[in-house]
């Protein structure tokens, strides 16, 4: 069994989208015999890599950094999805925080890598903002512990703003 962990942006374009789909499809193809992925399913590349994960046959791992996550984080556009991919996941682990903040999301990162045989990195490629618990951080601290890193970011994709 492989378990791949994803960090990705959640601020991808709409023609992103279907780049960043194909791309996952294709990474992850290779492993679908035997797939478990784990992920915060946050809008953007998390929900998407979930979405290909359970395409392909795998289990998916759901990570939700804290107990207020869904009613204080989860935005009315992303609901329902959100709530699919919780219905459909193999297990669900709530990190013992009361509140969504960067410590809780720096533990969410920490929670997927531990889990992880490899992870897959919808990462633009560029330096960490300083901020703490985003993709260029995970994916650092992937390369530090010489877990597998895969990149995805395909032509022409981008983020918003």
């Amino acid at each position: 069994m492989t378990t791949i962990a994803v960090t990705g942006h959640m601020d991808l374009t709409d023609s992103s989208v279907p780049l960043v789909r194909d791309a996952l499809r294709e990474t992850l193809k290779p492993y679908a015999a035997d797939l478990t992925g784990v992920s915060c399913i946050a809008k953007g590349s998390d929900s998407l890599f979930a979405e290909i994960v359970l395409e392909l046959g795998g289990r998916l791992v759901v990570v939700i950094p804290s107990k207020d996550y869904r009613q204080n984080k989860v935005k009315p556009d992303h609901a329902e999805t959100f709530d699919r991919l919780m219905n459909a996941a193999g297990e669900a682990i709530v990190l013992d925080h009361e509140t969504a903040d960067r410590s809780a999301y720096e533990h969410a990162n920490r929670t997927l890598l531990r889990r992880a045989d490899r992870l897959v990195a919808v990462w633009n490629g560029e330096p960490p903002s300083g901020k703490g618990g985003g993709s260029a951080d995970t994916v650092l601290e992937a390369r530090e512990a010489s877990l597998p890193v895969d990149v995805v970011w395909p032509h022409g994709a981008a983020r918003r703003g």
